[in-house]
């Protein structure tokens, strides 16, 4: 049976486990390494719960795509928020977290020896999945700063590339990216006739007046742009396994295949407390950023003393502001 060696053997191991385990084993340390908040999800969470429960029709198979009011409350963030406007272009699907939405993705768009380029740093799911769909990772570094290096990421598309991907913040080094820089990179993704899969887990962890950027809001983008948000992050909802991202409409059919495959459908019970999290006062999400805003900067002072030891590296000068690329 050993000479019986399935595709997974080429996936990596997940780092969390064992950065978990260096820990356990090394009392004391600090971990920087995964980004979990301190804060629990609003109070309204719960709030819709009850209503998920007095209907038994709630324990049935929903729909692939989720529940038609979660789908028009994030209608409605996507327009307010990241200038995403849902039309007969686009659409949402709902997923069971935002690494699902990248499988989604992945899978959609590729074949077996199919190309995707990752920027370095990068989020090391994300290579998993694409090694797992029987892709290769083609990675690009990123400048001194942890900034996108468009020239670099055109010179690697190669005609078996399909798609480039950029997380802003970044995950691991909460490097923001300039608009300039996606719109180049996404430009490069319109002029090669590929996707750029954007991943904006982290949308809301921007600092000292930076502001988050959308690539799917950009104009003529919806034909060829992936983008994929989770709730995980800012609203404290790690283990109710809720994401969602926007795709291309001409993507549905395949998408919807592969969800229904893995999911069938996400967890309704989730998504009404979805529903009722985005439903959460204006100051939750703001009073909880500040306080992570605060934490952030003892690091970095503290970190400053360690000059001799350590380089603090501006993550990103986006108007005129500097970020430390720091881990969250």
């Amino acid at each position: 049976m050993e000479s019986l060696v399935s595709r997974m053997h080429a996936v990596q191991s997940p780092i969390i486990p064992v950065v978990r385990e260096l820990i356990t084993n090394s009392p004391g340390t600090i971990s920087l390494g995964q980004g979990v908040v301190f804060y629990s999800p609003p109070p309204e969470t719960i709030e819709l719960l009850p209503k998920f429960l007095a209907d038994p029709a709630n324990n049935l198979y929903k729909s692939v795509e989720g529940i038609p009011p979660l789908l028009s409350a994030l209608s409605s963030k996507l327009q307010a928020f990241n200038g995403i406007e849902i039309n007969d272009e686009n659409c949402i699907v709902v997923t069971a977290g935002s690494n699902m939405a990248f499988m989604n993705a992945i899978l959609a768009i590729t074949s077996v020896g199919d190309e995707v380029i990752l920027n370095t740093p990068y989020y090391f799911n994300h290579e998993m999945a694409i090694t797992m769909a029987g892709c290769r990772p083609v990675l690009v570094a990123t400048d001194e700063n942890y900034q996108l290096r468009p020239e670099a990421i055109a010179q690697a598309i190669t005609p078996k590339t399909r798609a480039i991907v950029t997380i802003s913040p970044n995950n691991p080094t909460g490097a923001v990216y300039s608009e300039e820089s996606l719109q180049a990179v996404n430009q490069i993704c319109r002029d090669h006739r590929i996707y750029h899969i954007s991943d904006e887990a982290y949308e809301y962890f921007t600092y000292n007046g930076v502001k988050h950027v959308s690539p799917g809001s950009f104009a003529e983008s919806c034909e060829y742009t992936i983008s994929l948000y989770s709730l995980s992050k800012a609203y404290g909802f790690a283990s109710w396994r809720i994401g969602y991202m926007v795709i291309p409409k001409h993507l549905l059919v395949a998408v919807r295949k592969v969800q229904d495959t893995i999911l069938i459908c996400p967890p309704v019970v989730s998504q009404y407390a979805a529903l009722g999290a985005l439903q959460a006062k204006e100051d939750y999400l703001k009073t909880n950023i500040t306080a992570i805003a605060q934490v952030r900067s003892c690091v970095l002072d503290f970190l400053n003393h360690l000059e001799d030891l350590c380089t603090i590296t501006p993550g990103q000068t986006h108007q005129n502001f500097q970020k430390a690329a720091i881990y969250f």
